[in-house]
């Protein structure tokens, strides 16, 4: 018999103090590098997006890697990819943490969605009320520590 697995998280980490680092003329060149990331992980990207201060990802982790693993590999090895590409001259790395939600695979279209509106949905929002309101959503505790 095989194993199956559908583990999708929801992922979400920002830029240093949330300063608007991410150049969205050059975040297309960003996205890809995290793709080729998640994909030498074994596991499945279907969607990343963000704005100028943070990104989203929606994927499937391979059972095999620790989330903890995940999320460090991909924060320093695009932040080392940003720092030496010359895109994003004003960035100086990603903020300590990230927000990880486990997500049915039954929501994945509203996900998508959500993640593909990226632009459209910070209009009307900033990041932290964004953040809040996932982590509220999620049932997780807020240490007030952490938000500005």
């Amino acid at each position: 018999m095989s194993s199956y697995r559908q583990l999708l998280y929801h992922l979400v980490f920002r830029t240093k103090h949330s300063l608007p680092t991410i150049k969205q003329d050059n975040a297309y060149q960003l996205y890809s590098y995290i793709t080729g990331i998640v994909k030498n992980k074994n596991s499945q990207l279907y969607r990343i997006n963000g704005i100028e201060n943070h990104v989203h990802i929606l994927t499937d982790l391979h059972p095999s890697i620790a989330l903890a693993d995940f999320m460090r590999d991909i924060k320093a090895c695009s932040s080392l990819w940003m720092k030496n590409s010359g895109l994003f001259p004003s960035f100086t790395g990603w903020a300590g943490g990230y927000g990880a939600f486990t997500c049915s695979y039954r929501y994945i279209g509203r996900l998508l969605e959500y993640i593909k509106n990226q632009q459209e949905h910070h209009r009307k929002k900033t990041f932290e009320e964004e953040y809040r309101s996932l982590l509220l959503e999620w049932g997780i505790n807020i240490d007030e520590r952490f938000f500005p």
